[in-house]
């Protein structure tokens, strides 16, 4: 496993990092209590060391599972978990008072904290981010208070889906500490400006949704049948499997793979840019967990590959 510093915090982060969502249960089929405690020991044998969770994961089930990896594996990790909307809105809408009033991020913070089993988070992320928020900053002041009284050391802000150019004016402010986004190979849309600033501002980026909610893993086909309890039914609906299906085909036949080694070549096309500080994919498994740490162990995408993959961004947004 190679590691990262995850921008001014100066935590030395895994590259690949372990998504928590997974293993919440409530809204994906096939997270059984049991396999994710192994999975979430076996990131730590393979040298992960990064976790992200929410506190709506499972309403603080992820968060409680990650609490028992730290109560029993010994190991400095790092946690990062998020506060949901007030208003529930996703994404993000509203004034700050309406979705991030101060008393709301204390509270959720504390519950984190109890959930976590621990008297300091890392870093704590604000789920959803509307750029109109820099203009009341009351989240700001609580946040830094939460940090004053030991409870976070970072903090930063979880963008909305497929809108990095939101985030731009709170990291070239100086506001945050993190910035978590969508960056995959359907969309580059990152590298343009949002990078670029992160880097100039030493703010650290995780890179979230590599496999674009399975879309790059090289398992979905027209015919994939997803249970009403997996949240997936919505994302893939209508004829949206036999769009993702034909565009991985044309993907693995430029560049000469086979389809179970899409999810790899995913997850190195994330790391490439410098600006990335840790790729977090969902890891309900052992067997997810081996795939993914392996892909750390791996050289860097050549240009040649790049060049390819460059060539496959997706202008779409299946969440809607």
């Amino acid at each position: 496993m190679r590691y990262r510093t995850l921008g001014r915090s100066g935590f030395k982060v895994s590259e690949v990092g372990f998504g928590g969502w997974g293993i919440g249960r409530k809204m994906w089929k096939g997270a059984e209590d049991r396999e994710s405690l192994r999975a979430l020991h076996q990131a730590v044998d393979e040298g992960i060391n990064f976790f992200d969770t929410a506190l709506v994961y499972g309403n603080g089930h992820s968060e409680s599972l990650i609490g028992r990896l730290l109560g029993e594996s010994g190991q400095r990790v790092y946690v990062a978990t998020k506060v949901p909307p007030q208003n529930k809105s996703w994404p993000a809408s509203g004034s700050v008072a309406e979705a991030f009033p101060a008393r709301h991020i204390v509270d959720c913070a504390e519950a984190s904290l109890r959930n976590l089993g621990t008297e300091c988070i890392d870093l704590l992320q604000l789920h959803v981010w509307d750029p109109s928020w820099v203009e009341d900053l009351r989240w700001y002041q609580a946040l830094c208070k939460l940090r004053r009284e030991g409870k976070i050391r970072f903090f930063g802000i979880s963008v909305n889906d497929h809108q990095p150019g939101s985030a731009q004016e709170v990291v070239e402010e100086g506001l945050v500490d993190t910035v978590q986004v969508i960056f995959n190979i359907f969309d580059q849309s990152p590298l343009e400006k949002l990078f670029p600033a992160c880097r100039q501002h030493q703010v650290g980026v995780i890179a979230r949704v590599p496999f674009d909610e399975g879309a790059l893993t090289g398992g979905l086909t027209p015919e994939t049948h997803f249970s009403r309890r997996d949240w997936r039914r919505r994302y893939f609906k209508d004829d949206r499997k036999q769009q993702v299906y034909d565009r991985v085909q044309k993907l693995i036949g430029e560049l000469g793979i086979s389809a179970p080694s899409l999810p790899e070549t995913a997850l190195r096309f994330c790391l490439h840019p410098p600006a990335v500080s840790t790729v977090i994919a969902g890891m309900r498994s052992v067997r997810h967990v081996q795939a993914n740490a392996a892909a750390s162990q791996l050289q860097p995408l050549p240009e040649r590959i790049l060049r390819v993959l460059q060539r496959h961004c997706w202008d779409k947004n299946f969440y809607h």
